[in-house]
């Protein structure tokens, strides 16, 4: 509860932040930039912060409390792996889709007959991001 206290209006100052400075032209590649890598601590330090309490408490109290996080089903890290699993493949199959799409675009252009051919290498791209998300769906079901 308290990281979303934190974690929203550094998101909303970054926004505004970011909009503001997207009027500066050439400066504004730069200060997005900026405000990424500070978005990219804040994300981490936030991840440490909920991640933090139950790692110690499961240290100072031993083995006990580990049994009872493990009984009442929570596992952190399980989470944590979903949500690298599905951020990581929809943002490789963004890239690819990105790459491929504009190359059958190109090759459309030329030869329209190629549509289907083009389709299927462009769905082929996009499906890693479907098992990015079944992996993600495996993870949260062992959570």
């Amino acid at each position: 509860m308290y990281v979303w206290l934190i974690g929203l209006p550094v998101i909303a100052v970054s926004g505004v932040v970011a909009r503001l400075a997207s009027r500066h032209g050439r400066r504004a590649g730069f200060a997005m930039a900026a405000i990424t890598l500070i978005l990219l601590a804040g994300a981490v330090l936030l991840l440490l912060a909920a991640a933090g309490p139950s790692a110690a408490y499961a240290a100072s109290n031993g083995v006990a409390a580990a049994g009872a996080a493990a009984a009442t089903g929570t596992n952190s890290g399980a989470l944590i792996g979903a949500g690298i699993a599905v951020a990581g493949s929809t943002i490789g199959a963004g890239i690819g889709v990105a790459y491929v799409g504009s190359a059958a675009l190109a090759v459309m252009s030329e030869r329209p007959e190629l549509f289907g051919r083009a389709m299927v290498i462009v769905g082929l791209a996009e499906g890693i991001a479907i098992y990015g998300l079944i992996v993600g769906i495996i993870l949260i079901g062992k959570a």
